[in-house]
């Protein structure tokens, strides 16, 4: 009883715990593995499919992970670049990640910068290889290969090394039969729709794709301090397009300083690659702006020539994250601004193409239920331990309690029993009679 409810307390004091430690610039998946990026490819660490890895990378260092890939599998390599949040950087530093054969040739590539804000942020960019329409056919084969990521930094950016979060994830399979489109949609609804008709509800972002806040279709208000990153997550279906806007309020100050990209809105898909992003200029008036248009999720994407297109090519958590630029407590001080978030996921949800199970590659019930509460991640994971915990402290409360009972009505009995006649009692037993036990009923003769 006494461990189970000391699981409880530590459980309950956890909020309060990092509170008080405040809150980390960005918070790393816990379960995250360290490794070292090698500059050697030979010497390179083999990364294992589904799990996270943490590791650094400095100003124009070119580091190799490595992977072992089937002749079937689509799989995909992530890499957040997370820089200090205190240091500097320039319109075109950012990484590229690409995935290579051990002869140097180039599945794929893709690379992101943090672009005109110049706002050191969390940024994120992947590769793959694919089997199928348009694939290099030397990346088909079963075997080993390099994960390249590379940064990039201007001589006047912060030298400090950044943080990198790999990840490594595979693709289900195809069901028989389908899909069987190998060209991407030629055209998809482009204007963005009315704001939701429901009353904006307060949600506040979280600092990673880890602790991301779920969000759902509706307007959600939030503050956001400069030089901070907001981090939120929606489950878009098969099918199901997704819209979403920032608007950054009015300061109540005089100051009318006019800040170009004060504000970048960002979206990444489920594997953590890079989608689209935008941003907006802020003089102290209310401003706002928006993702352009994207095709509904479904698997032909990935045949587009375009990478925003190409990058919505399965369902599960799509990620949005706002950065608020360091530049402008310049101006409007350091207190947070408040910000609203409007999302829509507009569409029935169609059928999944995988054969099994889909993995991250997936909208469930329970994710829906996460949107619709606001929980992150790792809140829910806390609340079914508690959950559990709870329970189990609730049962051998329930065995303790039950069994004090017995012994006290035990103590009765006997007590009873004595005052009557029993052992030790006034009159004492009935010499020829057998004592009745203790809780039994008195026999003929007492």
């Amino acid at each position: 009883m006494l461990a189970a409810f000391a699981a409880v307390c530590a459980v309950v004091g956890l909020p309060g715990q990092a509170y008080a430690a405040g809150p980390p610039a960005y918070a790393f998946d816990p379960d995250a593995k360290r490794v070292q990026g090698a500059e050697r490819n030979a010497e390179a660490s083999v990364l294992q499919p589904g799990a996270v890895y943490r590791s650094s990378i400095e100003p124009g260092q070119k580091l190799y992970y490595r992977v072992k890939l089937d002749s079937t599998t689509d799989s995909y390599v992530s890499a957040v670049a997370v820089p200090k949040s205190d240091g500097s950087v320039a319109y075109g530093d950012g990484i590229t990640v690409s995935i290579r054969d051990l002869n140097d040739s180039r599945c794929s590539s893709n690379r992101n910068t943090f672009g005109s804000g110049e706002t050191p942020r969390p940024i994120a960019a992947y590769a793959y290889r694919t089997i199928g329409k348009g694939t290099s056919t030397t990346c088909r084969e079963a075997g080993t290969y390099d994960v390249l990521v590379e940064r990039e930094s201007e001589d006047e950016s912060s030298p400090e090394a950044w943080d990198l979060e790999l990840r490594f994830v595979q693709e289900p399979g195809l069901r028989s039969g389908g899909p069987t489109e190998t060209s991407a949609p030629k055209d998809w609804p482009s204007s963005t729709p009315a704001p939701p008709d429901a009353e904006a509800q307060k949600r506040t972002g979280g600092t990673s794709y880890y602790d991301a806040t779920s969000l759902e279709t509706g307007e959600w208000v939030d503050a956001i301090a400069p030089g901070q990153t907001r981090f939120y997550r929606v489950p878009v279906d098969w099918g199901q397009q997704i819209y979403a806007s920032a608007a950054l309020s009015n300061s109540p100050g005089d100051s009318s300083e006019f800040i170009g990209s004060a504000l970048t809105l960002s979206l990444d898909n489920p594997a953590q690659g890079h989608v689209v992003d935008t941003s907006l200029s802020y003089s102290g008036k209310s401003a706002t702006t928006a993702l352009k248009p994207l095709p509904p999720v479904e698997y032909r994407n990935r045949y587009d020539f375009s990478s925003q297109v190409g990058a919505m090519r399965f369902a599960g958590w799509y990620y949005l994250s706002v950065t608020l630029s360091p530049k402008v407590a310049e101006s409007y001080g350091k207190d947070p601004i408040a910000l609203t978030m409007t999302v829509q996921v507009k569409n029935d949800a169609g059928a999944s193409p995988y054969e099994g199970d889909p993995g991250i590659f997936a909208v469930t019930e329970k994710d829906k239920e996460l949107a619709q509460s606001g929980d992150s991640a790792p809140k829910a994971a806390k609340s079914a331990t508690m959950q559990v915990v709870a329970a189990g402290a609730l049962g051998t409360g329930a065995v303790l309690v039950l069994g004090l009972g017995g012994w006290t009505l035990l103590a009765r009995r006997r007590a009873a029993a004595a005052a009557a006649g029993g052992p030790g009692g006034p009159g004492g037993p009935v010499p020829g009679h057998q004592q009745p036990p203790y809780g039994g009923p008195p026999q003929q003769g007492w």
